[in-house]
Parts: structure tokens; C-alpha cells; sequence
């Protein structure tokens, strides 16, 4: 008879790489048994061009410093991975790079990896074939990003004392996630670690969303800016806000000819309106915020250009009601045609999907994560 063979089992390693996989930006870090801040890195998820046609890949472009007119690729779209070509690239560049922080030996390391919810078996089956055929990870697992945020150490948040990092941690039992980020926005219930799959709600207007919209408005009112995609989501996270009274902020930035609809100068000029200073690629400067100043916009519509006390030429546009009517198309698609609801009645949609008895729970246990929560205004707007 047969000698029956006993089947390998392989130890679990001690080094575990997570990857947050995000459309603008992947997340990624080691597991630690005293996490911090440090441990966890930022890598822009793209390819970029320059005018010279020099291609930069991932953390790469961290060492760019002309921007102008640059091209980016980007291999996740509404929040799916799409390209693997592109996204092995940057792959490449971060976990194989023996110079990068994130360096490391796939035979020797555990993946955790989030993907966004409700992909497509599809495109799960293509991440995984990637993870095993091209990689070759000691030991693989694949969740919803929001799922892991039941794992922090949620309480901390409100003073309670930090729970132990030797022992195993649970995840909390009810928690709304609301993910607003690059592609889309994502109301995730979760129970005890686990989404509730039929009140998932999306909507779809993200950080993306936004900066295409800020350089239609910004094109059409001061200089051509539909090819400058790196300058005018800088100009974004620096000068949008979100508005808490939206007719009486549009009311105090209005231009109009009308002495009935016009406020007096001061209170309309008051913290609303701003120069935001163009960067200058050659002399190495960045975008920057000034207090507007009417009579330097008056010279400058005639000269053309201005030079500051540096004798240095420099261009720079006038925000008014573009500064918040840009973050009100989370909370109001409409005004740009698309037929959803926005942030708060998604959030109401989602809760509608649970049973009442869950509700005091989820609206008790409330994570904001993403790129868009960072809006001056925008918590207290939610």
C-alpha cells in the first residue's frame, strides 16, 4: 500500500507588508510591534511625463522639480486597478528597488492588500494572478480598505489609553466608514470587521472630480490651465474649503452690477477672496496664498505681469467663489448636472440599508478617512 505523503505546512513569517492601494497615492508600510507614523509611506501611484518627455515612476517624481504641463498616467480608474502594466511599474519601483524604504523579498514577506468595495470578480481574479505569478508572496490576503479600519485603535482617538500591542486586536463592532478619496466616495457599514454588503453605498465625485472641475472654472476666468493637472490640485488642497453657508459665502464673492446683491467692499474681500501666487518651475518656488489686494489686481489686468519686492516677475489669479464652490459638489452633484445625492443623503441611504436597531451604533461610531476630509470645513459641514 502507498505511503500517504503529509502535506507541507509552512510557518506564517514575521514580516508583513500592508499596501493601500489608492488611485492617487498607495499607503504602504511594514507591520510593526510599536507602530508610528514613520513606519507607513506615501508613493504617488503613477507615471508622469515631463515637456522633455522624461518619464518619472512612483516615488520617483518626489525628485521633479518642473511640473509644467506634465502628462500622468495613472493605473487606477473609479477606483479599480485597470492597467497592471502601469501598476507593476510602480510595484517594481518601491518593493523590488534594493533603495527603497519599502524594499523587500516576496518569498520572505506576507501581503496585505486593499482593494476598493465591490470589485468585480474580474479584476480580482487579475490582482491575484499578478500577486502570484509576478511576485510571489510567502503568504497573501486581499480585503475592502474600509474593512481594516475596524482595527484601529478607535478609542485612543477619544483619550482612553492605548490597548495593549501584544495581544491580538478586535475590531470594533459597529463603525461607519465614510472613504471620500481620487476616484469616488464610499459609505461602508461595518459589523465586527465585516461590511453589510447591501448597504455599501458609492458616489461618484472624488478628489479627481474636483480638479477637473477647479480647471475648467480656473481656464475659463484667468490662464489655460487644462494641461497643468500637478499645479491646479496643489492650488486645490491649498485654497478650497468647504463652506458651511454656501448662498451667503456666494453672496459675499459676487461681482455682479446689482448695488442690491453687493455687500460692501470689506465684508466682501473679508477672508473669502485671494491671490494664489503661480509656482515659477525655473526659480524653484511653489504656489502660495496672500491676502488679495484689489489695487495690485488693477495694475496687474494693465501691465500684464507684476514683480514682487524681489524684483521678480510673477502671474497669480484672484479666487473668489471658486475656492468653496469646488468641495460643494460633494455635497451637491447637481450643480454640475450629475444626478445623485450628495455626501450626507448617501450616508442616509446607506443607514436606510441596515435594520434600526444598528443605527444609534453606526451613527455613534462614525471614521472620515481620505484625501477629500482634509477640506478646511469640511467635518463640520458633514
Amino acid at each position: 500500500m502507498p505511503r500517504r505523503s503529509t502535506p507541507h505546512q509552512r510557518s506564517i513569517l514575521d514580516r508583513t507588508l500592508v499596501v493601500d492601494n489608492g488611485a492617487f497615492s498607495i499607503k504602504a508600510g511594514f507591520v510593526s510591534s510599536t507602530p508610528n507614523l514613520d513606519d507607513c509611506h506615501i508613493i504617488p501611484n503613477c507615471l508622469a511625463r515631463e515637456r522633455d518627455k522624461k518619464i518619472w515612476v512612483g516615488s520617483e517624481i518626489e525628485a521633479c522639480r518642473d511640473f509644467g504641463e506634465m502628462a500622468f498616467r495613472r493605473p487606477v480608474e473609479k477606483g479599480y486597478v485597470v492597467n497592471w502594466e502601469a501598476e507593476k511599474a510602480i510595484w517594481d519601483s518601491t518593493f523590488l528597488n534594493p533603495k527603497s524604504k519599502l524594499s523587500c523579498d516576496p518569498d520572505e514577506t506576507n501581503l496585505i492588500l486593499t482593494e476598493a468595495p465591490n470589485t468585480t470578480a474580474a479584476l480580482q481574479s487579475n490582482c491575484d494572478q499578478i500577486i502570484f505569478e509576478e511576485y510571489e508572496f510567502a503568504t497573501y490576503s486581499r480585503h475592502i480598505g474600509p474593512s481594516l479600519n475596524a482595527y484601529h485603535d478607535i478609542q485612543h482617538f477619544f483619550g482612553s489609553p492605548s490597548r495593549d500591542t501584544q495581544t491580538p486586536a478586535s475590531p470594533a463592532e459597529c463603525l461607519l466608514v465614510i472613504d471620500s478619496g481620487f476616484s469616488h466616495s464610499v459609505i461602508t457599514p461595518l459589523y465586527k470587521g465585516r461590511p453589510i454588503q447591501q448597504a455599501i453605498r458609492r458616489l461618484d465625485v472624488g478628489g479627481k472630480l474636483l480638479t477637473n472641475y477647479l480647471k475648467e472654472l480656473l481656464s475659463t476666468r484667468h490662464y489655460n490651465l487644462i494641461n497643468e493637472e500637478h499645479l491646479v490640485n496643489e492650488a486645490k488642497e491649498k485654497v478650497c474649503f468647504v463652506s458651511n453657508d454656501f448662498r451667503n459665502d456666494l453672496e459675499r464673492t459676487w461681482k455682479g452690477a446689482s448695488s442690491k446683491r453687493r455687500l460692501p467692499e470689506q465684508q466682501q474681500q473679508e477672508e473669502i477672496v485671494v491671490d494664489y501666487v503661480l509656482p515659477d518651475y525655473n526659480a524653484g518656488s511653489t504656489g502660495q496664498i496672500r491676502p488679495h489686494d484689489p489695487s495690485l489686481a488693477a495694475r496687474v489686468k494693465k501691465m500684464g505681469a507684476m514683480a514682487n519686492p524681489g524684483g521678480i516677475v510673477e502671474d497669480f489669479m484672484t479666487l473668489g467663489n471658486e475656492r468653496f464652490a469646488v468641495p460643494e459638489l460633494l455635497f451637491s452633484p447637481i450643480d454640475v448636472g450629475m444626478k445623485e445625492a450628495g455626501l450626507p443623503e448617501t450616508v442616509m441611504q446607506s443607514l436606510s440599508g441596515l435594520p434600526q436597531g444598528l443605527w444609534p451604533a453606526m451613527l455613534a461610531n462614525i471614521l472620515v478617512v481620505g484625501g477629500n476630509s482634509l477640506f478646511d470645513g469640511f467635518m463640520e459641514r458633514l
